[in-house]
């Protein structure tokens, strides 16, 4: 008989839990120091093992052979328990049963022995469900319960449960699981079940389950099916779900505004047979990644749990948009998908008008909306009062032609000559400093030449002590040929007047060659001379 793999593969012990340490060592000490309370009460999202723990603890402590705080698994108490025969361990579903008639039969029972085991335990699942008066039916048998019962209540909404039951309980907090430790487990599942299971999709997996244990090897199950392959493009089919190139190529159409592209995009996912509200759903995700990548720098791929592929796909479209900008998108993004949840029949209509939103600020009528155009009313009245000429944002028909002339393999390494040596602009030696971080040059830039914008992000860059010359050092002479261009260069210049480095007669010295050395201040000298 066919058993479904999320209860072929439930923990038997506590050692077998999975992401829930914190939770499984405390149960194991206290069932091996025999220092069990009379009851408790596991709070967290679905998925993450609270029933499992509650069985696991009920076995504990009926157990006639334990090991190590654990259930031995196969003495009469522990079968028992598991193939559900065993009449002193009752679970009951407080969704279904969440009247005071049936508390009330619990009060009553409490009072007689065990008719098998050791202990009674009554396991009370989603138990936020119970009316109020069942509640007040269970508070003091709760509170001072027989010595052979033990109570353990089990919930996904703790904020629903009265103040007086939680504190007559120990409570554990379950937490999601990461996505590391379910890829894991499903990695284990498929050799165990001679399945294959392909390494980044069981981390797509783990990502939809969003920390439940149990949703994963439900979702691993459903893509395996029929013994296929579970491959990204299987979890992609079966679940719907767009891809992270998907979302990309959204992101950029709306940086650049390219109305068109957006359309042809929404037609894509709708003529895939794909749920648009799915799509919806990872492109919201995805303007949250955004900006936590714009906040966090450095860190963000350790707190993401994205590949290193990922991260620059993630990098590369948040350079496009400024704070103020997401957040006026992650209101539209919202409102858009409570729209498709109550008309369904227009997620498409929806989708569609949303993006063109998205992608001209004018048409927002948003407090956020107001600040994003707010922002960049205030940059460009910062460049002409500066004096700095406004330049155009380049069209999106402009930026695919050159998007198009570039080659996938670009080698542009003209051969060494004297005369190209003394053509090399010649960088000299003055006292300057090195600009760390350019984050913000960056943003701003990309924004008007975003094909560019990726080359300055890998530059090195250091401005002169009187300010009156900025050094930038490309990873390769392509670099510098594109920051070198008349029009991207003055736009280049205009950010880094607006992010305070130079003035109105600062000059650019962009070169793929060895950037000027900075004098070392007397305080790192000094520094360095103590350590």
């Amino acid at each position: 008989m066919h058993q479904a793999l999320y209860r072929k593969y439930r923990p038997r012990s506590f050692d077998d839990v999975y992401g829930e340490d914190h939770v499984a060592s405390v149960l194991r000490y206290q069932t091996q120091m025999g220092k069990v309370s009379h009851a408790y009460l596991f709070c967290g999202p679905r998925g993450t093992g609270k029933t499992t723990c509650a069985k696991i603890l009920a076995k504990a402590v009926n157990c006639e052979h334990p090991e190590n705080g654990n259930p031995c698994g196969h003495c009469f108490a522990c079968e028992s328990i598991d193939n559900g025969s065993a009449t002193d361990v009752l679970e009951m579903d407080a969704a279904s049963n969440n009247g005071v008639e049936y508390i009330r039969d619990i009060r009553d029972e409490v009072n007689y022995t065990p008719a098998a085991l050791n202990r009674k335990v009554y396991i009370i699942d989603e138990v936020h469900m119970l009316s109020q008066s069942a509640f007040n039916a269970l508070l003091k048998t709760l509170e001072e319960p027989p010595a052979h019962v033990i109570f353990i209540l089990a919930t996904t909404e703790l904020h629903k449960l009265p103040a007086t039951i939680i504190s007559r309980c120990q409570r554990f907090d379950f937490r999601r699981i990461a996505v590391d430790t379910i890829a894991a487990r499903l990695q284990y599942i498929a050799e165990a079940e001679h399945m294959t299971l392909d390494e980044v999709a069981a981390k797509m997996l783990a990502k939809q389950a969003q920390g439940g244990m149990r949703d994963a090897i439900s979702l691993f199950e459903l893509c395996g099916g029929g013994g296929q392959a579970v491959t990204p493009e299987r979890v992609s089919e079966v679940l719907g779900l767009s891809g992270i190139e998907t979302v990309y190529k959204t992101a950029v159409a709306v940086a650049r505004g390219d109305v068109a592209g957006l359309f042809r995009i929404v037609e894509t996912v709708s003529s895939s047979a794909k749920d648009i509200a799915v799509y919806w759903q990872e492109l919201t995700s995805f303007w949250r990644d955004m900006l936590v990548a714009k906040h966090l720098k450095e860190n963000a791929a350790a707190y993401l749990d994205m590949t290193e592929p990922e991260m620059r796909v993630l990098t590369d479209a948040a350079r496009r948009f400024d704070t103020a900008a997401l957040t006026a998108h992650f209101t539209l993004l919202d409102e858009a998908l409570k729209e498709m949840n109550r008309l369904p029949q227009t997620k498409r209509l929806t989708a569609e008008m949303t993006l063109i939103r998205m992608s001209d600020p004018r048409l927002s009528d948003t407090p956020a909306g107001y600040m994003a155009r707010l922002n960049a009313l205030e940059d460009k009245v910062t460049m002409l009062s500066q004096g700095m000429p406004l330049q155009a944002a380049a069209e999106p028909a402009e930026i695919s032609a050159a998007v198009e002339s570039i080659p996938e393999t670009v080698s542009v390494k003209p051969a060494e000559t004297p005369a190209a040596a003394e053509q090399q602009t010649a960088v000299p030696e003055v006292q300057i400093e090195p600009i760390p971080d350019i984050s913000e040059v960056v943003e701003r830039f990309t924004g008007q030449e975003p094909m560019a914008g990726a080359f300055l992000g890998d530059a090195d860059c250091a401005v002169s002590a009187d300010g009156k010359t900025i050094y930038i050092k490309t990873t390769g002479t392509f670099g510098e040929r594109m920051l070198s261009d008349g029009k991207v260069k003055a736009s280049l210049l205009a950010s880094f007047r607006m992010c305070g480095f130079g003035h109105a007669g600062t000059e650019l010295v962009i070169s793929s060659g060895a950037a000027p050395k900075a004098k070392k201040k007397p305080l790192d000298e000094l520094a360095e001379a103590e350590y």
